[in-house]
C-alpha cells in the first residue's frame, strides 16, 4: 500500500505542476514568451486566499474567487506594464524582464507580509476517501486538486478549439503577422492569454497551499521552475503535453523521494528531463517546427 500511497501523492502534487504548467505553455504557445514571473503569481493568489480566509473570515470559496480575479488583473498588469513594450524585442530581453517581475514580486510580498512561515489552513471541504479497510487514505485535497486538473486541461482545449477568442489564439500562435492582417487583435489576445494562465496560477497556489499549508514570499519559486520543467516535458505549447508531464513529474519526484533521496529528488527530475530532450528534443507531445528560411 505504501508504493500506491507514493504514486497517488505523485499525482496529486503532478496534477499541481500541470495546471501552473497549462499557464506557462499557453504563453509560450501564443506570445512565444518564457514568463518566469509565473510562479510568483501562484504566490500572490496564496497570499489573497490566505489574507481574505484566514484574517480578514471570509468565506474560503468566495475568497478563491477573488484570488482568481486578483491574479487574472494582476497577470494583464504585468503583460501591459512589462512584456508589451518589448513585444519586438529579443527573446533575452524578455526573460530578464520575466525575471526581473519575478523578483519585485516576492519583494513587494516580503515588504507587506515580511519573511516569516505562514500556516495556510486548507479551503478544500472533501473529506477523505479510506480505501482498503483504511489501510490507505487519498486526502480531499488530492481528489480536488486531480479533479480540477482534469477539467480545467478539457475545459482549455474546448476553449481554444471552439471560441472565437481560442481560434484568435491559434492564428496568433501560428503567425502574428497573419493574423494581424486577417483582423485579430494581437494585443488583446495575448493579454487575455496571460490572463486565464494568471487565474490558473491562483488556483494551483490554493490547492498547493492546501496541501502542503505552508506560505512564504519564496512559495511559487520552485514549484514554478518545475512546472516549467513539466512544461518542456510533455512539450511545451502543447495542452495535454502540459498535462501529462507534470503528472509524471510529480510521480517521478514522489518516488523518487521515497526510494532513492528526498535530497536528490530534484536532482533526478531534472535529470530525466535531460535524459528525455536528448532523446525527444521537442518533448513528449511536441512537434517539430520547420522554419522557412
Amino acid at each position: 500500500m505504501s508504493f500506491l500511497s507514493y504514486l497517488i501523492n505523485g499525482i496529486s502534487l503532478g496534477s499541481v505542476y500541470a495546471i501552473i504548467a497549462l499557464g506557462y505553455t499557453m504563453v509560450y504557445g501564443i506570445a512565444k514568451m518564457l514568463n518566469f514571473a509565473h510562479g510568483d503569481v501562484i504566490m500572490i493568489g496564496s497570499y489573497v486566499v490566505f489574507t481574505m480566509a484566514s484574517t480578514w473570515g471570509m468565506n474560503p470559496m468566495l475568497a478563491i474567487v477573488v484570488s482568481v480575479i486578483f491574479c487574472t488583473v494582476l497577470g494583464v498588469v504585468i503583460e501591459r506594464v512589462a512584456y508589451k513594450p518589448l513585444r519586438e524585442a529579443t527573446s533575452l530581453a524578455v526573460l530578464i524582464t520575466a525575471i526581473g517581475v519575478s523578483y519585485l514580486l516576492q519583494n513587494v510580498a516580503l515588504l507587506i507580509f515580511g519573511a516569516g512561515t505562514k500556516s495556510f489552513t486548507s479551503v478544500v471541504p472533501v473529506p477523505a476517501l479510506r480505501l482498503a479497510g483504511g489501510a490507505l487514505t487519498i486526502s480531499g485535497e488530492t481528489i480536488v486538486t486531480v479533479i480540477a486538473c482534469i477539467v480545467i486541461m478539457i475545459g482549455l482545449m474546448l476553449f481554444i478549439k471552439k471560441s472565437k477568442s481560442g481560434q484568435a489564439m491559434l492564428a496568433v500562435s501560428e503567425d502574428r503577422g497573419a493574423a494581424t492582417l486577417m483582423g485579430v487583435n494581437v494585443n488583446r489576445t495575448i493579454a487575455l492569454t496571460f490572463a486565464i494562465g494568471s487565474g490558473l496560477a491562483a488556483i494551483a497556489g490554493v490547492l498547493l497551499c492546501s496541501a502542503y499549508p505552508s506560505l512564504t514570499p519564496y512559495t511559487g519559486s520552485m514549484p514554478g521552475i518545475k512546472a516549467f520543467v513539466a512544461a518542456v516535458f510533455g512539450g511545451i505549447g502543447s495542452i495535454p503535453g502540459a498535462f501529462i508531464g507534470g503528472v509524471l513529474l510529480g510521480v517521478i519526484e514522489s518516488l523518487a523521494r521515497a526510494y532513492i533521496s528526498s535530497q536528490l529528488s530534484d536532482a533526478i527530475v531534472f535529470g530525466v528531463l535531460i535524459i528525455v530532450l536528448l532523446v525527444k528534443p521537442t518533448g513528449i507531445l511536441g512537434k517539430k517546427i520547420n522554419e522557412k528560411v
